[in-house]
């Protein structure tokens, strides 16, 4: 007897299977391979392509193979806002994967590779570890309060900080084997970490400079850094296998005398010797420039500038690491966003006198530094990537052009990015 189903009851089912699973395409655009590509997807590019249910979350396959995934909450709702994939890529390959929806429970495990710490002092010596923590305010003494200074991002290749106090200056340290370290900074497994390990060392010299990345603004050719400010705050957006992302948190300001708020928000990917940098700065005028910049107190050769894709770079690479060897560390934005270039003036001006932290003998005025400027939209964000990479991890970064090929490399993925279809 054949059977018969209402339409109504027909749509239904149909409906319900179709919610099960979705079709989306993944396309190279480039006639080069990729590896560990991230491709974002907004809960609203999902919903649009599968019905999204209570208690379920999406994942996708390309056909039996999971590809590795991770579910993010940005503002803290307990309703997830973006899904981050991980994937390879040949040389203009097109992917056809589907999306599925699983238990919350039956989500898959994905290899940790991203990772952050902020680690805040305890009575007992250790340091636990914090999703949010307010600076000690700039008006009481100066005083470290944080594993290893400040707050430290990595990936299984490169591991970066920042001095959680006034002096508010990147470092990083450099890695032989791909391992997490931030956790273990300043405890028995890594106690001293300005010498080299099996792991890697730090091995880069700060002084008053920017460093690895630290953030000022051009005024009136003026460098103000962004530091003492009234409130300097670490905020953990999500840390997970895929990326991790953090906000710091800046208000009180002094430029010229305007009180000024600002936000970084940094994110890290596995498998790049980068990190993304958006920084927004509220209250800046049209003339005004975000600048990021590179310590050059070790560096004998000239700087190098060159544009790659879409984008502006600016870099050094010189034997100037901590190791005495092969160091690398370049800036890239958009061309359509890049400002003043420039070098500032090697004077120590801790020894002049302007002895911002005496106990780090550190001055707040820059110096030592290569930098690049951005236009800087009032409340819109810039953004930038920092690359670092050192000689002892692989041959590649023993040589200029070995860096510089990687960055063009980059540059290129950046601009023509993995389309989704």
């Amino acid at each position: 007897m054949k059977n018969i189903f209402p339409f109504g009851i027909l749509s239904l089912m149909l409906f319900a299977a179709c919610t099960q699973q979705a079709a989306i395409t993944l396309e190279n655009p480039l006639a080069e391979e990729r590896t560990d590509e991230v491709i974002v997807f907004s809960r609203e590019e999902i919903a649009a392509k599968i019905t999204l249910q209570e208690g379920k979350l999406p994942v996708f396959k390309n056909g039996e193979k999971t590809i590795p995934s991770q579910v993010d909450d940005l503002d803290s709702d307990g309703t997830w806002d973006e899904v981050v994939l991980l994937v390879d890529m040949k040389a203009s390959e097109t992917i056809e994967a589907t999306i599925e929806l699983v238990a919350e429970s039956d989500y898959p495990k994905v290899e940790k590779r991203t990772n952050l710490r902020l680690g805040i002092a305890q009575v007992d010596g250790t340091y636990k570890e914090v999703d949010k923590y307010k600076a000690i305010p700039v008006s009481e003494p100066f005083k470290i309060i944080a594993q290893g200074e400040g707050v430290t991002w990595e990936n299984e290749k490169i591991a970066f900080r920042i001095y959680f106090d006034c002096r508010n200056v990147k470092d990083l340290f450099g890695k032989r084997k791909p391992v997490m370290v931030a956790d273990d900074v300043h405890t028995a497994a890594i106690h001293d970490y300005h010498v080299l390990n099996d792991w890697g060392m730090d091995v880069l010299h700060c002084g008053s400079s920017l460093g690895s990345g630290g953030i000022a603004l051009m005024r009136n050719d003026s460098l103000i850094r962004l530091g003492s400010t009234d409130v300097y705050e670490y905020q953990k957006i999500v840390e997970g296998p895929i990326r991790s992302v953090f906000d710091l948190k800046y208000s009180g300001w002094d430029v010229d005398g305007e009180e000024m708020e600002a936000v970084e928000r940094i994110t890290i990917y596995p498998g790049k010797y980068w990190f993304e940098s958006d920084v927004t700065v509220y209250g800046c005028s049209e003339t005004d420039q975000i600048v990021t910049g590179i310590v050059t107190s070790q560096l004998k050769k000239e700087p190098f500038r060159f544009d790659a894709a879409n984008f502006t770079c600016i870099g050094t690479h010189d034997v100037q690491s901590l190791n005495n060897d092969e160091l690398g560390m370049a800036v890239i934005v958009p061309k359509t966003e890049a400002g003043k270039i420039g070098r500032t003036t090697n004077i120590n001006w801790f020894k002049e006198g302007v002895k911002t932290v005496p106990e780090k003998n550190f001055s707040h005025v820059i110096s030592e530094t290569y930098y690049i400027g951005q236009k800087c939209k009032d409340t819109q964000a810039a953004k930038h990537y920092f690359f670092s990479v050192w000689g002892l991890d692989k041959d590649q970064w023993k040589t200029e052009d070995g860096f510089r090929e990687y960055i063009t490399d980059e540059a290129k993925k950046f601009s023509a990015p993995i389309q989704k279809l």
